[in-house]
């Protein structure tokens, strides 16, 4: 098997000799035109060779990345990820991949040419009035959604070599992850007392006695409430897609669990079943039953960001720090993990879909119980000092 280089017009092309048809035993070449210079034909010709003889050779393709990304490979994992999960690699290929690369041809895209992409995102890449550049996590994950994109060209037959394998993305870093802010017992306490009377107090109390996330909870229906046994179960969630509500699943398969109940949030709850039913009766007709335990009053669900916003605006009318509703969660696991509470247990009740994850996201926690350990450990081995010496000898 061999091939040449040769010009044609103002450029050059690659010719390689293909192994005779089988039947008819006539020559057969391939000719793949393009090459604006002698130096890339010969770079071309010796990877077409090389892919060949390991039996990898992809036929070249003028698709472009544009082509490929948005309409190819978004349709085709669609039915695999989640709404949301759909909606953030279009968005993020949309305003920081297609500007830049979308005119590329597939079969063109090297390493080079995305660490020059993650170079210009991270020194110019906001769309906001205000500009400026990405975070290093932000570009880590559109090389994320590229490496997916391009490790399923491979195997699509599209690319002989994903090129994201030899890109260099921005390192993470721990200062990249954001402070994380939570509120005391008393602080947490305090909030609760001020929204006692607010008709999404049970919303607010369950969140913060449980660690659930926000879709959770607002995707908790009736029947998933189990008074008796003082659980509920954790079966789909609230999400907003483009501002839109949906109905999703729930982050993962850890996500999909029980959730165990103090008598206190159990209380809470059977009196907004009370309070709910008094305002279906008034709504009448206008009520639409979807089961839901937190919705609007015509039984409708809530909007997230909606139901994000109230909390701020019950938050902005205390002397509390400002914190996000999402931090309720890092509270309670906080306040858990602070108390002893072992971490499998933390980890199950937070839905994280391993314990490595919960350790992670609170080593600031963890870190500060290990001198609580060494202390503990030491009082279970250790001489009282009035003995250690045992009596003195002549």
């Amino acid at each position: 098997m061999r091939g040449c280089v040769v010009k044609r017009g103002n450029g050059y092309s690659v010719v390689v000799e293909l192994d005779r048809d089988p039947v008819t035993q006539k020559r057969q070449q391939k000719w793949i035109s393009g090459y604006r210079t002698r130096k890339d034909a010969d770079k071309a010709l010796a990877e077409i060779l090389g892919t060949l003889y390991a039996s990898a050779y992809i036929e070249p393709s003028n698709q472009v990345v544009r082509d490929f990304l948005l309409v190819d490979w978004l349709d085709a994992i669609e039915p695999t990820i989640r709404a949301a999960t759909l909606f953030s690699y279009r968005r993020n290929l949309m305003l920081h991949v297609v500007p830049r690369l979308g005119s590329v041809q597939l079969r063109r895209v090297d390493a080079g040419q995305l660490n020059a992409l993650y170079a210009a995102l991270l020194a110019d890449g906001k769309k906001s009035a205000g500009g400026g550049g990405l975070s290093p996590r932000t570009v880590r994950y559109v090389h994320t959604i590229l490496h997916r994109a391009f490790r399923d060209a491979v195997r699509w037959g599209r690319l002989a070599r994903n090129p994201a394998d030899a890109a260099d993305p921005p390192r993470a870093s721990a200062t990249t992850r954001p402070a994380m802010t939570t509120w005391t017992a008393d602080e947490l306490r305090a909030f609760l007392d001020h929204v006692r009377d607010h008709r999404l107090y049970p919303a607010f109390l369950l969140l913060a006695t449980t660690g659930m996330r926000r879709g959770e909870a607002l995707g908790l229906r009736w029947p998933d409430v189990d008074f008796g046994a003082a659980r509920l179960s954790v079966v789909q969630t609230i999400i907003a897609v483009n501002h839109e509500v949906r109905v999703g699943s729930p982050k993962t398969a850890k996500g999909r669990r029980t959730v165990a109940l103090d008598q206190g949030t159990v209380a809470g709850i059977r009196a907004h079943r009370k309070r709910q039913l008094a305002e279906r009766l008034l709504m009448g007709a206008g009520f639409i039953d979807h089961d839901l335990v937190f919705c609007r009053p015509d039984g409708g669900p809530l909007h997230p960001e909606r139901f994000s916003r109230t909390f701020d605006r019950e938050v902005a009318k205390t002397d509390l720090p400002r914190i996000r509703l999402h931090d309720l969660r890092h509270t309670w696991a906080t306040l858990a993990l602070g108390a002893g509470v072992h971490p499998k247990v933390v980890q199950e009740r937070l839905g994280h879909a391993s314990i490595g994850i919960t350790l992670d996201v609170y080593s600031h926690v963890t870190a500060g119980l290990h001198a609580d350990a060494a202390a503990l450990v030491a009082a279970l081995v250790s001489t009282p000092l009035a003995t250690a010496g045992g009596e003195d000898r002549d």
